[in-house]
């Protein structure tokens, strides 16, 4: 007998109703812990964005100089580090085991690995909120934080860098243990991506942040004392800073398939080429994080053109990949259910009151539209001059992580409650304006950041007017409106993300216990794909998505009308003749 048939018989698995699954208990367990985790990080986050919004916000201009920087650091590394990695840390557990009838191999490292996380986070808040770390997301030397700072996100790193050798363990188990038939299945070979890059990143963090610390101690032992240059600091941070947004992509990119299938059956158009994407993110995606440093007098143009270009282009070709197999899979999936009727009728009656389909779609349109348009754009050598260190770049990264991933994750979420937690979600029909009110709000601040930043209205300074400063700054008419629709939509962002906090949270502590009795009787206040789960797979065979096909080419025109803006722009700053 097997370990998995030996834990199966110890009543360590449970079979879930809707997927047919075997959860392991563990598995289930900690992807509870790591997704609360995330929620409460995501809590704290857009707590601080609020009053960051408003005091970015000229009229208001809230908080004094001191805590608007303690923010900004706040913000920046639970968002963008903590409610984002402890996400994907579940998001591990659930491909690893319980997509494939697996357990977790050594739980008590698991926990352990959780532990490590949850101090580090804590410690690094700790700090942030006593005044002891104001040296933003970023913490450039010669800023300089309390030790226990670094020691904090150096203890959280470790752990999730356990978590992603826990995930490869758990592969090796399934293979071994032959709890699946066939190739891995595509969710999970994402999962796989985003392990990988995972482990690039946090071992570029380790490599910066390790010695930062000693230099953070100020010790002198033999004579010797740790230092960091400040420039070796910035290439090498880069590749954790932004490189751990490429796990998130690779994340989110699963979450589209995931969602795909389970809210309308969508179809795999060809599983070799969204293999390939994948594995082009891994050789490349990195590279993206060069465009940090595009301005940095330390790097020769060589450098920079490679790595912002030739090379990065194969990543930015995986996501376009992604970016047109995802939706077509949707569109061949509704056909196959029967909107068969002109171009679009598959979008127009797509299951839009579904709070897991909308929230997966929203995410890919602002994604691709905003944040890849505008991220291949500003990752051009010659047009970052005019963009970097204005409020363009914050604009950017909102729309991906925050339009793309975060709001993957919070369309994700609503199948996690019923699925994982085994509860109903409480205040279904405001779950379903949820993901509107959210990706609305985020795609009008950024789109108003983006546009201000066009003003040339800077990134992170406490005052963009320079009071008492021995120069006047003016800026154009149009940047006071821009940064009053950035509030606006900052304000309808919040409001969004505070009604995923209250139904998450009051799902998971008070929602109605999930019964197959009222599943089965379709009682249950749960997404539609839990009531009625579409067929996983299709023995019709058909690539035919015109729609999507029309939607790629509206793209494209997108793409190129803002690309060759920004040259427009860039040659009117070089008045040449």
């Amino acid at each position: 007998m097997s370990a998995g048939t030996i834990a199966a018989a110890a009543g360590l698995f449970r079979t879930c109703p809707v997927t047919k699954l075997k959860v392991h208990r563990d598995a289930e367990l900690l992807v509870k812990v790591n997704a609360v985790a995330a929620v409460l990080a995501f809590t704290v986050g857009v707590s601080a964005a609020i009053l960051l919004v408003l005091t970015r916000w000229q009229a208001v201009h809230l908080l004094p100089a001191d805590w608007y920087y303690r923010l900004v650091t706040a913000h920046g590394l639970n968002m963008l580090i903590f409610f984002i990695i402890f996400f994907e840390m579940a998001i591990l557990y659930f491909a690893g085991a319980i997509m494939l009838n697996s357990r977790v191999p050594t739980p008590w490292l698991a926990w352990l690995s959780f532990g490590l996380m949850a101090v580090g986070a804590l410690l690094v808040d700790y700090l942030v909120f006593t005044g002891r770390a104001d040296v933003l997301f970023t913490s450039y030397p010669p800023l300089r934080a309390h030790p226990l700072y670094y020691l904090g996100i150096i203890l959280f790193a470790v752990g999730a860098l356990v978590v992603t050798g826990l995930f490869f363990a758990c592969l090796v188990v399934a293979r071994r243990e032959k709890t699946y038939e066939g190739s891995m299945p595509l969710v999970v070979f994402g999962a796989l991506t985003a392990a990988i890059i995972s482990v690039v990143t946090l071992v570029h963090g380790a490599i910066i942040y390790i010695p930062t610390f000693l230099w953070s101690l100020d010790l002198e032992i033999f004579g010797w004392k740790a230092n960091v240059d400040a420039q070796v600091y910035r290439m090498i941070w880069w590749a954790l800073g932004h490189s751990s947004q490429q796990i998130n992509v690779a994340a989110m990119v699963s979450v589209w398939y995931l969602l795909g299938g389970i809210t309308v059956g969508a179809v795999v158009i060809n599983e070799k080429i969204s293999r390939t994407a994948f594995v082009l993110y891994i050789l490349f995606i990195n590279l993206a994080s060069a465009h940090h440093l595009l301005v940095d007098p330390g790097f020769g143009p060589g450098w920079k053109i490679w790595n912002t270009s030739y090379f990065m282009y194969l990543a930015v070709l995986a996501s376009m990949i992604h970016g047109f197999t995802v939706p077509a899979g949707v569109e061949v999936g509704q056909r196959l259910n029967g909107f068969v009727k002109g171009t679009f009728e598959w979008l127009r009656k797509a299951p839009w009151s579904d709070p897991g389909f909308s929230g997966m779609f929203l995410s890919l349109i602002i994604f691709g539209f905003l944040g890849g348009v505008t991220g291949v754009t500003i990752g051009t050598e010659q047009i970052s001059i005019i963009a970097h260190n204005t409020l363009r770049v914050p604009g950017h990264f909102h729309t991906t992580v925050v339009g793309g991933t975060a709001l993957a994750f919070m369309a994700l979420t609503y199948y996690v409650i019923p699925l994982i937690f085994r509860r109903e979600v409480i205040w279904l029909k405001l779950a379903r304006y949820q993901p509107y009110l959210f990706g609305g709000g985020v795609t009008l601040f950024a789109v108003s950041m983006i546009v201000a930043g066009m003003f040339g209205v800077p990134r992170r300074h406490y005052d963009i007017s320079f009071t008492n400063a021995l120069f006047k700054v003016e800026y154009p008419p149009g940047a006071d409106l821009a940064l009053a629709f950035l509030a606006l939509g900052g304000i309808v962002a919040f409001l969004g993300g505070l009604l995923y906090i209250l139904i998450t949270v009051g799902s998971v502590f008070f929602g109605t216990p999930l019964t197959e009795e009222r599943l089965q009787k379709g009682l249950a206040s749960v997404p539609q794909g839990i009531l009625r789960l579409p067929p996983q797979e299709r023995k019709e065979e058909s690539h035919y998505a015109p729609g999507t096909v029309i939607l790629v080419f509206v793209f494209l025109a997108v793409f190129a009308i803002y690309y060759f803006t920004n040259w427009k722009m860039l040659s009117q700053v070089w008045q040449i003749g």
